[in-house]
C-alpha cells in the first residue's frame, strides 16, 4: 500500500510536530552530582539537570537529614531547590556569544552549548561555589542555612578571553586557578588579586609562532583519552607554600590545518593543529608551580619548577601523559604514561622534591647520595650534563609502581585509588588491568625502595607487573568487565564499590567487594535495569539513576548502612527519596525490543528494533539500519531510549522499522571481542551487521529486505559508505554523516590504537579506506547522501571532499548536504531540524 509523499513544507512541519510529540521522552537525569555535609547531620546534594539543546541549565540541590530513610520499597519525592538566581549572567555582564575555546571544549566533552552552567566547582568544607558562565567566572557562598536563591558575583578578573577549567585550591577556598589564553592564572577571590603563573603562550595571534600552552591538554588527550584538565592543586600543604602540578604542551611539530568559518559571517579561516596518523604528536612536560599568599592576600613569590630530568628522558618510550594526580599525603605526584602504540602503560610516582627551580643552578650535591648510572640532562642550559640517578636523596624520588602490557591495546580508564600510607616506605593502591582479557580490579602493595637500591631498582618494575617484592591481589575476576569511569572506597570498612557488567553485558550494575575477602562480590542493584551511581565521600549516601528499555529513568537517593563490616552481606541500602520519580511517557509511546543472535562465528550479538508506529501484522516495512559499529561505543543496552535517540523514534513514527546492532569490536565485551577490529577496521563489523540483519528479517518477517537503508554518523558514517560499496545488493540507500573516508587523515590517538601506525599496516589502511572502493559504488542515482559540517575539526571536511573528488572522476552519483556553521555534531537547532527534514525527504523519495 503506497503512502502519499509529503512536500518539503509538509516534512518540515512534521519534524516540528514530531519533536513536540516526542518531548515526553525527555527525562531530567541529574549529572555533576556532589555531596556536602551540613550541620545537624544533614547532607546537601548538588546537581545539574540535563537540558534541551541551547536552554539554560540551573544548579539544583536537595537536603537529606540523618533521619531520612525508610525500610519500605517506596520513597517520597525530595524537595528540589534552585540554588542560584537564574538571570545572573545577563544582569552581571550581558549575554555573550560563547568563545571559540568554550565551543571547542564543549565539543570535546560532547556537551550542548548552554547559556547556563555546564560545570561547577564546590569546596565542600566552606560551601564556596565557582563556575564559568558567559566566558567569566562567578562565585557564591552557600552557608547551608538557607533555601533561598543565591545571587553569584563575578570574580574581578581583568583579563580578555574565556576563563576555563576553574579549580578551587583544596587547602584555601579563597584561591582559584584557571586557564586564560592557554596559560594558568590564579586569583584571590576576596581581594581580586590575579597573577599569571605560566608564560608558555605568547598570544602573538599566530598559531605558527605560538606552539606552547600550559594547563590545558592537547586535542588528542582530550578527544581520545578523555582528560580535559591540565593542572592539579596539591591536596594539602604543611607549610605556607601552595603548589600546582601542571602539563606544558609543545605542539611545534604538529601540522596546522585551516578551515573556512562562517560563524560570524566574516569568512575567516580557523586554524588548528591536528596530528594525523603517523605524524608527530604534541609533546608533554610535567612541571610544578609554587607561590605564597601575603598577609594582605596578595599572591607572591611565584616559582616555576621542572623535573631534574624530564619524563621524556626518564621514559624515552613515553608518548602520552594520560592521567595525573597527587597521592593523599601530597608528597608524590602520580602519572600514567602510555607508549605510541598504546600497548605499554606505567604508573609512576614522582616526589615533589624531584622538581627544581627553572632559573636555579644545579641541585647541590651535598643534599644527595651519589649513585652513578647512564647519563641524563637537566633542562637548565647553564648546568652541566648530570645523571638523574646521580642525585638520590635519603629516600628515592621516582618509582615505577606497576605496568601493563597488551598485544592489542590498553584501554585507559579512571580506576585508580591510593590509600593513605600506614607504612612510610610502602604504597597501597587499587588499579585495574586487562591481563585476563577483561578489565578487573587489583589491590597492589608496593614498597618504596631505599637508598641502597636507589631509583635504578624501582625502574625494574617496567619489565613486569609489580616489583619483585610487591604484591598484586585480584579483587574481581571473570568473563565480564568492570566499568572504567569511577570507583568508591570506604576505607573505614575496607569496602570497594564499583559498576560492572557481571549479570549481563546490556546492564550496568553496582557491586561491592571487601578488601578483607577479595573475590567475594555482591550485587547491590536489581537485575532488569541498568544503573549509574554517585557516592558521598563517606559512602553513606548513594544517588542512583536507573532505567530499562521500557521504563523512563528514575533517580533515587538511598542511605547505605553496614551491619557487619567483615562481610559484604552486612550492607543494606534504604530508600530516602526521589530526585526524579517513576513516570510514564506523555502521549502514545513505542518502546524498542531487544534481541540476541549467535552469529556463525559462535559469538552472541545484540540488536534493538523499533517497530513502525503504524505497525500491522503481516506487512513488510521499509527498514533503516542505524549503525555506529566502531570501538568505544555500545548502542544496544537495556536502558531507556530517550531524546538521544530522537531521530530513531522519529523514523519509527514516520513508518520505518529501525534496527541497531552491536557488532564485534564494540564496547563492554572484553579485549578479545573488541580486538576483532585490530588493524582491519571496516571489515568484520559490517559482515556482522549484515548477518544479524538478515536473521532479524527471517525471524520477525516484517522487515522488507528489498527496502533497507543504512545511516550513521562519524564511524557510523564511515560504515554507511563502506556498506553501500560492499553490500549494494543489501542496502538500497546510504546516509553518511561526518564520515571518515581515509584513516590516514584521522588523528593519531584513535587511529593508531586500532590500526597501528600507517608504516606498519599499509595494507590495513588501504583496505580500510572508503577511497579504495569508489568504483564499487552504484551507478544509480539517489542512493547516496553525505552530510558534513564544514568546520568539523574532528573528522575534517577533507574526508568528504576527497571522496567526492574520486566519485566525480569515477562518474558516480551522490548527494551532499553541507552545514557551514557546524562542527562534528549538529549543535544548532535550525541545523538539526533541517537535517531531519533532509533525512525524511531522502528516505521517503528513495527508500
Amino acid at each position: 500500500m503506497s503512502v502519499p509523499k509529503k512536500t518539503w513544507g509538509e516534512l518540515k512541519v512534521a519534524v516540528g510536530d514530531l519533536r513536540h510529540q516526542l518531548s515526553g521522552l525527555y527525562a531530567m537525569v541529574p549529572s555533576n552530582i556532589t555531596f556536602r555535609s551540613l550541620p545537624n547531620g544533614r547532607t546537601r546534594i548538588y546537581f545539574l539537570p540535563n537540558h534541551m539543546n541551547g536552554s539554560e541549565v540551573p544548579l539544583l540541590f536537595t537536603d537529606v537529614s540523618a533521619s531520612d530513610s525508610t525500610s519500605s520499597s517506596s520513597s517520597r519525592r525530595l524537595q528540589l531547590n534552585q540554588l542560584l538566581e537564574s538571570n545572573f549572567p545577563s544582569t552581571t555582564s550581558g549575554l555573550k556569544q560563547p568563545s571559540r575555546e568554550e565551543l571547542l571544549m564543549w565539543e570535546r566533552k560532547r556537551q550542548s552549548p548552554s547559556w547556563g552552567i555546564t560545570s561547577y566547582e564546590l569546596h565542600s568544607t566552606t560551601g564556596k561555589l565557582i563556575f564559568p558562565a558567559a566566558s567569566n567566572l562567578f562565585q557564591c557562598l552557600d552557608t547551608g542555612f538557607s533555601n533561598g536563591r543565591l545571587f553569584p558575583t563575578e570574580i574581578r578578573i581583568n583579563l580578555i578571553g574565556a576563563k576555563l577549567n576553574p579549580q578551587i585550591c583544596p587547602s584555601n577556598s579563597d584561591l582559584v586557578a584557571f586557564i586564560n589564553n592557554q596559560d594558568i592564572y590564579v586569583a584571590h577571590t576576596v581581594t581580586g588579586d590575579t597573577q599569571r603563573l605560566t608564560f608558555a603562550h605568547k598570544n602573538t595571534g599566530s598559531i605558527v609562532d605560538d606552539p606552547l600552552s600550559a594547563g590545558i591538554p592537547s586535542y588528542v588527550i582530550q578527544e581520545e583519552f578523555c582528560r580535559y584538565q591540565g593542572f592539579w592543586w596539591q591536596p594539602t600543604t604543611n607549610d605556607d607554600v601552595y603548589r600546582i602540578a601542571y602539563e606544558e604542551v609543545d605542539e611545534s611539530e604538529v601540522k596546522i590545518y585551516g578551515f573556512p568559518t562562517y560563524l560570524h559571517n566574516n569568512g575567516d579561516i580557523e586554524e588548528f593543529r591536528f596530528p594525523r596518523a603517523g605524524t608527530p604528536n604534541a609533546k608533554s612536560t610535567l612541571k610544578l608551580l609554587e607561590f605564597k599568599v601575603s598577609s594582605t592576600c596578595q599572591i607572591i613569590d611565584v616559582r616555576e619548577l621542572e623535573m631534574i630530568t624530564p619524563l621524556s628522558i626518564l621514559f624515552p618510550w613515553m608518548e602520552y601523559l594520560v592521567r595525573v594526580g597527587w597521592t593523599p599525603e601530597s608528597d608524590f605526584i602520580w602519572v600514567q604514561l602510555l607508549d605510541r602504540k598504546q600497548q605499554h602503560l606505567e604508573l609512576v610516582l614522582i616526589s615533589a622534591q624531584y622538581f627544581v627551580e627553572v632559573s636555579s643552578p644545579a641541585v647541590s650535591p651535598a643534599s644527595f647520595t651519589l649513585s652513578p648510572q647512564s647519563p641524563s640532562y637537566l633542562s637548565n642550559s647553564n648546568s652541566p650534563p648530570i645523571n638523574h640517578l646521580n642525585y638520590v636523596k635519603k629516600k628515592p624520588l621516582v618509582h615505577t609502581l606497576c605496568s601493563q602490557e597488551s598485544d592489542l591495546w590498553i584501554n585507559v580508564n579512571n580506576l585508580l585509588h591510593f590509600f593513605p600510607k600506614t607504612k612510610p616506605n610502602e604504597v597501597k593502591f587499587i588499579c585495574v588491568n586487562e591481563d585476563t582479557g577483561f578489565r578487573h580490579l587489583y589491590l597492589y602493595t608496593v614498597p618504596l625502595l631505599g637508598v641502597a637500591n636507589g631509583i635504578e631498582e624501582a625502574f625494574e618494575a617496567t619489565t613486569g607487573q609489580v616489583p619483585s617484592n610487591g604484591s598484586q591481589i585480584p579483587l574481581t575476576s571473570g568473563d565480564w568487565e568492570v566499568l572504567g569511569q569511577q570507583l568508591w572506597v570506604d576505607s573505614e570498612n575496607d569496602l570497594v564499590f564499583f559498576l560492572g557488567l557481571r549479570e549481563n553485558p546490556l546492564e550496568k550494575h553496582l557491586y561491592v567487594v571487601s578488601l578483607r575477602q577479595p573475590g567475594e562480590i555482591r550485587l547491590l542493584t536489581q537485575p532488569g535495569y541498568s544503573y549509574n551511581v554517585d557516592f558521598s565521600e563517606d559512602c553513606k549516601l548513594v544517588v542512583m539513576s536507573y532505567s530499562n528499555i521500557q521504563k523512563l529513568p528514575v533517580c533515587e537517593v538511598l542511605r547505605l548502612t553496614i551491619h557487619d563490616n567483615n562481610t559484604v552481606d552486612g550492607i543494606h541500602l534504604a530508600p530516602v527519596g526521589y530526585l526524579m520519580e517513576p513516570r510514564m511517557p506523555e502521549g502514545e509511546f513505542y518502546c524498542p525490543e531487544l534481541y540476541t543472535h549467535q552469529i556463525n562465528a559462535g559469538t552472541n550479538l545484540y540488536a534493538m528494533v523499533f517497530k513502525p508506529h503504524n505497525f500491522e501484522p503481516g506487512r513488510k516495512y521499509p527498514t533503516v539500519l542505524h549503525i555506529y559499529g566502531g570501538p568505544e561505543v555500545q548502542v544496544v543496552s537495556n536502558t531507556f531510549k530517550g531524546m538521544r535517540q530522537l531521530r530513531l523514534h522519529m523514523l519509527a513514527a514516520q513508518g520505518y522499522c529501525v534496527v541497531a546492532i552491536d557488532s564485534r569490536g564494540s564496547r563492554h565485551r572484553g579485549l578479545a571481542f573488541e580486538g576483532h577490529l585490530r588493524c582491519k577496521m571496516g571489515t568484520v563489523e559490517l559482515a556482522d551487521q549484515v548477518e544479524v540483519l538478515q536473521w532479524l528479517a527471517d525471524t520477525l518477517e516484517f522487515i522488507d529486505m528489498k527496502r533497507v537503508g543504512i545511516m550513521g554518523w562519524s564511524y557510523g558514517g564511515y560504515l554507511s559508505l563502506m556498506a553501500l560499496a560492499h553490500y549494494p545488493h543489501i542496502f538500497k540507500v546510504s546516509v553518511a554523516g561526518a564520515p571518515v573516508t581515509n584513516w590516514s587523515l584521522y588523528d593519531t590517538g584513535y587511529t593508531e590504537r586500532y590500526m597501528d601506525l600507517p608504516e606498519y599496516n599499509q595494507q590495513g589502511y588501504k583496505k580500510g579506506s572508503v577511497l579504495t572502493y569508489v568504483n564499487q559504488f552504484p551507478d544509480e542515482e539517489n542512493r547516496l547522501l553525505i552530510i558534513h559540517g564544514l568546520i568539523d575539526e574532528n573528522v575534517h571536511f577533507l574526508h568528504t571532499s576527497q571522496l567526492i573528488n574520486l566519485l566525480v572522476k569515477a562518474g558516480k552519483p551522490y548527494q551532499l548536504q553541507v552545514y557551514p556553521n557546524e562542527r562534528h555534531s549538529l549543535r544548532h537547532m535550525d541545523a538539526s531540524k533541517h537535517y531531519e527534514t533532509v533525512l525524511l525527504s531522502f528516505l521517503q523519495n528513495n527508500l
